[in-house]
């Protein structure tokens, strides 16, 4: 059935909402890049109404395209990983969340898990998963994470999920279920969680923590003053919370977050960001390309070059990180085990 005319008034009124928000929140100072290190999302002399109705910029960018971020397909098949995934019924977030990298992890025959569903109870400006009410657990889904892990020939497993505010206990139990369950399968596998922030209740964090992570992942996403805009039913300190509680609860647990960029925030806010989780002992940044994933979701404001993620970078590392990944193409999981590795094997910089 095709949309009604009451559907369409509401996605204009949608559609008009984000771009109130956008004009609300658009950045006080200077872009993060200068001019000459990113592609604008519109032509400098563009019709005075693209100009001014930003949520049409994603028609636009998607047509310029910068060179760093056109790829060739992998030449390794992706059929093993596509196999174990199939065989075993589960979700990735490569594939909810279309990432750019799907084909090339897969082809490495890697990939995240997402567990409890593939509906989220949150909605994210920035996120292709889909939204709704939450789907009924699997009882067996840690076990099949488990075996798909181990048929994949995973040393290095990570596993991330949807938001589950449904939930009493908001999918904690089954982290921690899912960790213990690769630790039984494949006892020399390292294993790192992406969580929701679990309205920071110490209470859940300590239960995924029971099984004990790796690596604990939350991210912030962006800086402060677009977090409304870019999560609305998440809150910036609260996250940092999450952090915070980890390493208060278990120490040796390596923390972990991740930064979206080109949604308009300015070098010092991102800065101000990466002090903020220094100040709560993060120990690893992922600072990676806002890519929309469609004309619905949050429009580009701009790309960042590679050599401005590099400046970046080393800028960030100055802070204390155990290790910085940057890059047009990072996301949080991409090259997880060797961001690991890495992070493993500087010393702790608060004893350094």
């Amino acid at each position: 059935m095709g949309k009604t005319h009451a559907d369409a008034a509401e996605d204009a009124d949608e559609s008009m909402r984000r771009l109130n928000l956008l004009e609300r929140f658009s950045p006080r100072e200077e872009p993060l890049t200068h001019p000459a290190y990113f592609v604008r999302s519109f032509p400098k002399k563009a019709p005075r109404k693209l100009q001014t109705k930003r949520i049409h910029v994603l028609e636009t960018s998607r047509k310029r395209l910068p060179e760093w971020l056109r790829r060739s397909l992998p030449e390794r098949s992706a059929e093993a990983t596509h196999s174990a995934l199939t065989k075993n019924r589960l979700n990735t977030v490569c594939e909810s969340a279309i990432c750019p990298n799907r084909s090339e992890c897969y082809s490495h025959r890697t990939a995240t898990f997402m567990i409890l569903g593939d509906v989220c109870t949150r909605s994210c400006g920035f996120c292709a998963i889909k939204t709704g009410r939450g789907l009924p657990l699997e009882n067996d889904e840690p076990e099949r994470v488990a075996d798909a892990a181990a048929e994949m020939g995973l040393r290095y497993v990570v596993v991330t999920s949807v938001a589950r505010d449904d939930l009493k206990d908001e999918g904690a139990d089954h982290f921690r279920r899912t960790i213990a369950a690769i630790h039984q399968r494949i006892p020399e596998a390292k294993v790192e969680v992406l969580t929701p922030d679990f309205h920071g209740r110490p209470e859940l964090i300590a239960k995924v923590l029971e099984a004990c992570p790796d690596v604990f992942n939350h991210n912030l996403e962006s800086v402060k003053r677009l977090q409304k805009l870019i999560r609305p039913q998440a809150r910036y300190e609260r996250s940092l919370e999450v952090l915070r509680l980890v390493k208060e609860l278990r120490p040796s647990t390596l923390t972990k977050s991740g930064l979206m960029l080109g949604l308009g925030e300015t070098r010092e806010e991102i800065l101000e960001a990466a002090r903020d989780l220094r100040s709560v002992d993060c120990d690893i940044l992922t600072v990676g390309q806002y890519l929309p994933p469609s004309k619905d979701h949050l429009p580009l404001h701009e790309y960042i070059s590679p050599e401005v993620f590099k400046t970046l970078a080393d800028e960030l590392r100055a802070l204390g990180f155990r290790d910085v990944f940057a890059g047009p193409y990072v996301r949080s999981s991409y090259h997880a085990g060797e961001t690991f590795l890495n992070s493993k094997s500087m010393e702790d910089p608060q004893h350094g």
